[in-house]
């Protein structure tokens, strides 16, 4: 979102770039996984629960890997979304031949880290296509209603400071509470009910600032 000419009464600066992504589809995967299985992996700096967790998907056969390996592809896939794709890349992806190592590489670029790559396909049921429908009516209905409703406007002056010190970048989850993480030099990590808050997104916002 950004401004395209500059207004004396607009207060966002003209210049102003900033990108919200509240759909990581790689990381909701991640965090659908992690709670259909049960999985209960071990990190200092992972995210709290979903706030609609799914149904059990019932207990896998090698809960040891899948629980070793989720923090490391969590970290992989975060650091992938945290990155803005040039659309360039999307461009040679609609080049590249199906089933092409050229393609396949691309896309690895493109997702980063997923579940997928390490375990197949085994994880994600029928439940899990029902979760991301619901998600995704969800959100739809949850739109604000006008610009000015939006929460980086409501936050904008927090906004604007984060935005001078390098942030271009916000990514939501659905977990419960708060679970904010700086992710590299331009990117905010924190959960929908904090953007939701005008006092939180701008504590969060400060957070990065202050970095």
């Amino acid at each position: 979102m950004r401004s395209t000419i500059p207004m004396d009464a607009n207060p966002w600066p003209h210049d102003m770039v900033i990108s919200v992504d509240d759909d990581p589809h790689q990381l909701l995967a991640l965090l659908w996984v992690r709670e259909a299985w049960g999985l209960r992996p071990i990190g200092g700096q992972l995210p709290p629960g979903l706030v609609d967790p799914p149904a059990p998907a019932g207990d896998p056969e090698d809960r040891d890997a899948w629980e070793v390996a989720w923090p490391e592809v969590w970290e992989g896939a975060l650091a992938r979304a945290a990155v803005s794709v040039e659309p360039s890349m999307f461009e040679e992806l609609a080049r590249a031949t199906h089933g092409s190592d050229e393609r396949g590489e691309l896309i690895r670029q493109l997702h980063g880290p997923t579940w997928r790559d390490r375990f197949g396909d085994t994880a994600f049921t029928e439940d899990y296509r029902a979760w991301t429908e619901a998600r995704f009516e969800a959100r739809r209905d949850d739109r604000p209603r006008s610009l000015a409703e939006s929460p980086e406007h409501q936050s904008l002056d927090a906004l604007i400071r984060a935005w001078r010190v390098g942030l271009s970048k916000v990514i939501t989850i659905p977990c419960r509470g708060e679970h904010t993480r700086i992710i590299g030099g331009s990117a905010l990590l924190i959960t929908e009910s904090t953007r939701k808050d005008r006092d939180s997104y701008a504590a969060a916002l400060g957070a990065f600032a202050q970095r």
